[in-house]
């Protein structure tokens, strides 16, 4: 997702400004300038050095799938049969291009992988499990959890202050 791998100093400004943006993207930058005391310019700058460096990874609106059609999310664990780097590669890269497929985390313990899935209904799941699972000789096993209830949903991450 990242679009650099170098890596850059946050100080405090940097941090208040992506708390910031974390809440509301569209926050104009006179705005944040005036909530952390700097200049929208300075502003300006510091945002794009942080979206250079691949810190903001991307600017999105945040959707509730329920209004758009899309109201069942599913976890999902994936248990390969081989654990061959060439084989967990094409695994990552299957569930990357698949966009119901919202995220994808490549895991410790049983599950080789966790799959969080949007999909309209069980019909379309039932669809993407022999497409992703089915007709892959490499999942071993997948077991399905359905979320009866979106309780709390985001990516903000806690920064430090």
């Amino acid at each position: 997702m990242s679009r650099s791998s170098s890596s850059i100093t946050l100080d405090a400004f940097d941090l208040a400004i992506l708390n910031i943006l974390q809440r509301d993207n569209s926050t104009p930058q006179r705005v944040i300038g005036e909530a952390v005391n700097l200049s929208a310019p300075a502003v300006q700058r510091r945002i794009r050095r942080m979206d250079d460096a691949g810190v903001i990874q991307a600017n999105v609106a945040v959707i509730d799938p329920a209004e758009v059609g899309q109201p069942i999310t599913i976890f999902v664990e994936v248990e390969l049969e081989s654990e061959r780097a060439d084989l967990i590669d094409a695994a990552k890269r299957a569930f990357t291009a698949a966009p119901e497929v919202q995220q994808c985390y490549y895991v410790t313990g049983e599950a080789d992988f966790v799959l969080v899935v949007i999909v309209p209904s069980m019909g379309a799941y039932e669809a993407l499990t022999r497409r992703l699972f089915f007709d892959n000789a490499n999942v071993k096993k997948f077991r399905t959890f359905v979320a009866m209830d979106r309780v709390k949903v985001g990516l903000t991450v806690p920064l430090p202050r």
